[in-house]
């Protein structure tokens, strides 16, 4: 395994994988590692000949006051997750690499952004595209792997990818959860015993509102109230959102007729968490 921080040696390397013949794929991530990374990259391997994780903690999305100084880092584990689920490279570059002095081209996709956790993290997205953009440009693959409990970024990625004519596959892989429900998520380890605990709150009040959908349930401000209700009942947590929206533009879907993204945030003390189904009423 191949671990670079440099743009120009990993342009090189994979350079010379592609000009060879092989396929490549990326798993982008911010480190701090878990299962849900490794379903990615088992995933990335499973489809390509080469995998490239990138390991990049990125300043521009986060926000004025939030946790970029705080954000869980190790990258020592991460190599050895990496080398161990036979990762080719990780790309691994410091800030000032990946911006260099006096940059200032921005990237966005107006819309998807403004909707969901874009309400509450103004800049989030345009963060996430602008990274995403240059980890495409510097490492040229062929597939680009992404998991749905960040549904809304995938939503945008895809419409940036489709928009700048980008030479990739996005492939989204499944939400990993922890046996009591939980969507795995680096920020859990911010959760003290008691927030852990609670915290299954979100996964729960999700689940019961996809059973209402599968029973036949198609008014979204019902299953909105659902989720705000089992979320009131715990103590610990506060509930930022509860929303349903079409998978098609993330437009606000009063009564589902097609596929929706029931999606939720919620804060236990700084800690704040999201978690979200995808559903498809039957064709009648």
């Amino acid at each position: 395994m191949e671990t670079l921080s440099g743009v120009a040696a990993t342009q090189e390397l994979v350079g010379q994988w592609r000009r060879g013949g092989l396929s490549v794929g990326l798993v982008p991530t911010m480190g701090y590692l878990h299962q849900g990374h490794v379903s990615l990259i088992e995933a990335a391997r499973a489809e390509n000949d080469k995998v490239v994780v990138s390991i990049f903690v990125n300043p521009t999305q986060f926000g004025p006051n939030e946790d970029l100084e705080a954000y869980p880092r190790d990258k020592e584990r991460d190599l050895k997750i990496c080398e161990r689920e036979g990762v080719a490279l990780v790309f691994a570059p410091t800030v000032e690499e990946m911006y260099i002095q006096g940059a200032a081209t921005k990237v966005g996709v107006t819309g998807l952004s403004e909707v969901l956790c874009g309400r509450f993290r103004p800049i989030h997205f345009n963060g996430v595209c602008l990274v995403c953009s240059k980890l495409f440009n510097i490492t040229k693959p062929n597939k680009a792997y992404f998991g749905l409990k960040d549904a809304q970024q995938f939503f945008i990625l895809e419409r940036l990818v489709k928009d700048l004519n980008f030479d990739l596959e996005l492939v989204s892989c499944p939400i990993v959860r922890e046996p009591d429900g939980l969507a795995l998520s680096s920020r859990n380890a911010y959760l003290s015993p008691d927030q852990r605990k609670a915290a299954t709150v979100l996964s729960r009040a999700l689940k019961a509102a996809k059973n209402e959908c599968e029973k036949g349930q198609r008014d979204g401000q019902a299953l909105t109230k659902l989720i705000a209700e089992m979320v009131g009942a715990e103590p610990l947590a506060r509930l930022e959102y509860a929303e349903v929206v079409s998978t098609e533009n993330l437009s606000q879907v009063t009564t589902i007729t097609s596929s929706v993204l029931v999606a939720a945030a919620l804060w236990l003390g700084k800690t704040r968490l999201i978690d979200n189904f995808i559903f498809s009423p039957p064709v009648s």
